[in-house]
């Protein structure tokens, strides 16, 4: 069984090629696929992958279409994703975090940027592995269990994307203080180069399932030039 840090989806050969050898030669288990139906095969295999990078554009099954599957299956939910797409629209930046993605990085992109995003990340997943539960937090709408890591929204589990669950617990975590976007890129993406799309679209989201009204936000409200304020009421 081989362990790979990341998992490269993409069909262009050259990129493809460059990239594992670029990320391999700074010490990161890389490896690549050139469709979906390849990396669908090697996760299934049961060969350990800790980050996907993934373009949109691919033969047969596209990015998006083999986001939705992972993050519907139990075994691969938490995989963090970094989409890697020539695609410039808004839209489908705001379409592949909507999906589930970690992050989204479009070509051509910088290697450099980009070993430092799969860096930040890996080394986020091994303070997880290491660290210590967060406080509970029970106030009657929202709950949360830090030993088990599970929320509940008014008695029922919320079963949240990745990238979502660490906002969510790192705003509790942090309940009662401003936090400011760039202490939120660091905190939860590991990543000061995350762009502020990639936020409000999980901050939206996430409203979305724990306020009562999204449109009013009690619970993470956006402190206007300076970030956003995580509070409801006192447990």
């Amino acid at each position: 069984m081989t362990t790979y840090d990341v998992l490269f989806v993409d069909d262009e050969d050259d990129l493809a090629r460059s990239t594992v050898d670029y990320l391999t030669a700074f010490g990161i288990a890389a490896h690549s696929v050139g469709t979906a139906q390849d990396a669908l095969a090697l996760l299934r295999g049961g060969d350990p992958v800790r980050l996907l990078l993934l373009d949109v554009n691919l033969p047969g099954m596209s990015g998006f279409d083999l986001c939705r599957r992972l993050r519907a299956d139990p075994t691969t939910q938490a995989l963090p994703i970094l989409f890697l797409s020539a695609r410039r629209s808004d839209d489908d930046e705001i379409l592949a975090l909507s999906l589930g993605g970690d992050d989204y990085l479009r070509k051509p992109f910088s290697l450099s940027v980009l070993l430092a995003k799969v860096r930040r990340i890996l080394t986020r997943l091994e303070r997880e592995g290491a660290g210590e539960g967060p406080v509970p937090y029970d106030d009657g709408h929202l709950r949360w269990d830090p030993n088990a890591d599970r929320f509940w929204v008014d008695g029922s589990e919320l079963t949240l994307p990745a990238m979502e669950h660490r906002l969510l617990r790192y705003c509790l975590e942090h309940r009662g203080k401003v936090l400011t976007k760039r202490e939120l890129f660091a905190g939860v993406w590991g990543d000061a180069i995350t762009g502020e799309g990639t936020l409000t679209v999980h901050v939206r989201r996430l409203r979305t399932r724990i306020e009562p009204d999204p449109d009013q936000p009690t619970y993470l409200r956006t402190v206007r030039g300076r970030g956003y304020l995580f509070e409801g009421p006192i447990p």
